[in-house]
């Protein structure tokens, strides 16, 4: 891990986003703006999914800090094509950033939301996983 020792401890905030692109078939599956598969309640798993990713994101990937968060926010809401769009806002004060921590729980709850719905159709892509905001630290984005 890369030494923070000597970093100042600042808010930071970090938003990540993804696409999640349903055929036909699934799109007709949504009444009021949820799902039920026979594995259950499809955004709401994939809320719960993504909040736990990224609190876990240190266990996923090698060199992240362990961090307790102060804050994860997971909205899934339809966009005008009829796709799912995720975003994964998170907070925490610390001396190291949080966008591994957003990218993880977009990506975890966009997977979720693959698996939850892949025996109505294999033809779900997931897309446009990036980070659309940082800040505190030496950089800001977005």
């Amino acid at each position: 891990m890369v030494d923070i020792s000597d970093k100042a401890i600042t808010k930071r905030t970090a938003v990540a986003s993804a696409c999640v692109k349903l055929p036909e078939v699934v799109r007709n599956e949504f009444a009021n703006g949820e799902i039920q598969t026979k594995k259950g309640s499809v955004i709401d798993t994939a809320i719960i999914a993504g909040t736990m990713a990224a609190k876990k994101t240190h266990e996923l990937i090698p060199f992240c800090h362990p961090l307790g968060l102060d804050s994860c926010k997971i909205s899934i809401d339809f966009n005008d094509t009829g796709d799912l769009v995720i975003l994964c806002e998170v907070a925490i004060e610390h001396k190291t950033g949080v966008e591994m921590e957003a990218l993880t729980g977009a990506t975890v709850a966009a997977l979720t939301v693959y698996d939850m719905c892949k025996s109505l159709s294999h033809e779900i892509e997931i897309s446009d996983i990036h980070l659309q905001k940082k800040t505190g630290g030496k950089r800001t984005v977005g």
